[in-house]
């Protein structure tokens, strides 16, 4: 395979759908466009009060391209993706991104699943295996993996096409934007062989993990031959502790010294994890399609970073 990537510069001029642009249109257009994407990560309740939940969308849905439904994210239980992904659509949201997991449905439930969210008007996908369930607060849970995401990924074209896993056919067929995740790390030669499978499918953006070292982000894209936007995950450190934890638990994050030793000497870690940010974003504005805005708890801070990064004005 060869390892140019397509160039996908942006202008520096580009228009942002931030709060005084107005940008219009479906997060599908918005991929084909070359404006710079913003979005963001939301987590359903853990229980059935989905207010906090609907409120912590609304303070971004204003400047943001798409926003995202985490699926029992770190295998921790969670109200389903479909049916908050439906909450906010009936709490003025349109645009929706589900994100669904391979870890906790055979493939009856998956296509089941995703007819319904094609049926509840849910428009996006965002396919991926899914933590272990070791990883989360039901350890001993069996996981599923009946498919795994690239398996899923043609199940999904098949659904698109009109027939099903087993090719009987459908009546009707549902018409999603999909996307798919990835690790940056440029050493991870599986992973990378791993994306190269997805994206024969008909995938229509690239979400990775939160990327902390630019570098190594500008090596993995020269290893991926794409015109699929990427969009680079971003997550704001709050502390010395959450740092170590990342860069030693979760992989596909790797954290330069730098930024630990940033962290470890200011006064104020927040603030120091929301300056690193805007810095992250100013450098990836040239050289991906956009940023996936992935804070640990409530979008606090997104707006400042966003405002500190000169993407929102």
């Amino acid at each position: 395979m060869a390892t140019k990537i397509i160039p996908r510069t942006i202008s520096k001029n580009v228009s942002h759908p931030g709060v005084n642009m107005g940008s219009k249109g479906t997060f599908k257009e918005k991929l084909k466009s070359s404006q710079f994407l913003v979005t963001g990560e939301v987590s359903p309740p853990k229980g059935i009060d989905f207010s906090p939940a609907i409120e912590n969308m609304k303070s971004i849905q204003g400047f943001v391209d798409a926003i995202n439904i985490t699926d029992n994210q770190c295998a921790t239980l969670h109200m389903s993706s479909m049916a908050f992904a439906r909450l906010m659509i009936e709490n003025g949201y349109s645009d929706p991104v589900m994100q669904m997991t391979c870890r906790d449905r055979n493939r009856i439930g998956l296509q089941a699943d995703l007819l319904g969210a094609a049926a509840l008007g849910i428009p996006n996908l965002l396919v991926m295996s899914g933590d272990h369930p070791k990883c989360g607060d039901h350890p001993t849970a069996k996981p599923v993996y009946d498919l795994d995401s690239v398996q899923l990924l043609r199940t999904i074209n098949h659904l698109k096409k009109g027939y099903d896993f087993s090719g009987n056919n459908l009546t009707g067929a549902p018409d999603f934007c999909v996307g798919v995740v990835s690790n940056a790390d440029p050493n991870e030669r599986l992973q990378i062989m791993k994306l190269e499978k997805k994206l024969s499918f008909d995938v229509d953006f690239i979400q990775t993990q939160a990327i902390f070292d630019i570098e190594k982000f500008k090596e993995f894209l020269e290893k991926v031959e794409t015109d699929v936007p990427i969009i680079a995950g971003i997550i704001p450190i709050r502390s010395v502790q959450m740092a170590r934890y990342m860069d030693n638990n979760i992989p596909g994050i790797s954290i330069p010294d730098e930024i630990h030793e940033r962290i470890q000497a200011a006064d104020d870690p927040v603030s120091e994890g929301m300056i690193i940010s805007a810095e992250l974003i100013m450098r990836l504005k040239p050289i991906c399609r956009g940023i996936h805005m992935m804070p640990v708890g409530a979008h606090t801070y997104t707006e400042k970073i966003l405002k500190k990064a000169h993407v929102l004005e």
